[in-house]
């Protein structure tokens, strides 16, 4: 799956995997030795985000039932938990630097392809 900001064009990541059943969630990136430019992992359900058992930093997209986004997280390093979302209904995981990068903003909506 794809992954692109409607708001400003940019193009998150181009090989997202999903993690939505309770097995995919729970695992996550756990184990994983990097996420490479370009791919994501969408979680959801989802409203908040652990890097336990991780080597690397994540950006961290929080994003409600119409994919707008609602919170982000920026370089979360491991070992660290993200913000809890109460608005939100999935997560995008991305490696640290693409929101920045991509010019993602609270209130931006995505579409996936």
């Amino acid at each position: 799956m794809k992954v692109v900001n409607l708001t400003n064009g940019a193009e998150l990541a181009n090989h997202v995997s999903t993690a939505d059943t309770f097995f995919r969630r729970l695992k996550g990136l756990m184990f994983t030795e990097s996420l490479p430019a370009g791919h994501g992992l969408l979680i959801k359900p989802c409203q908040s985000i652990h890097t336990f058992f991780m080597n690397y930093s994540i950006d961290v997209l929080y994003l409600s039932d119409n994919l707008e986004i609602v919170g982000m997280d920026e370089a979360i390093k491991p070992s660290k938990v993200g913000k809890y979302q109460k608005r939100a209904a999935s997560v995008l995981e991305l490696p640290a630097g693409t929101i920045r990068k991509t010019g993602a903003k609270i209130g931006h909506y995505l579409l996936t392809i």
